[in-house]
């Protein structure tokens, strides 16, 4: 019965260690891909670009019209496959 307390800490830990590891930041040569992406897709400023989940994700993307997006974008092919209007 010991055990499971010890148990319960270490699974504790290690979703805490998961969680602290989910918003990573991109390395250098990835975020000049992304930018260049958004751009070519027409976006001029952005706020935060990170990973997540597996995905790509950036903050408070404005398009050419002024318009303010968050967007999640395939990290292998850089396709926008979420907007969310804000």
């Amino acid at each position: 019965m010991r055990l499971a307390p010890s148990l319960l800490a270490l699974a504790l830990l290690a979703a805490t260690s998961l969680a602290a590891r989910a918003d990573e930041k991109l390395p250098p040569d990835q975020q000049a891909k992304v930018e260049a992406q958004l751009k070519q897709e027409g976006f001029t400023q952005w706020k935060e670009i990170e990973l997540d989940d597996g995905m790509i994700e950036v903050d408070d993307a404005i398009d050419a019209n002024g318009k303010k997006f968050d967007l999640k974008l395939d990290p292998k092919t850089l396709a926008i496959v979420k907007r969310k209007g804000e």
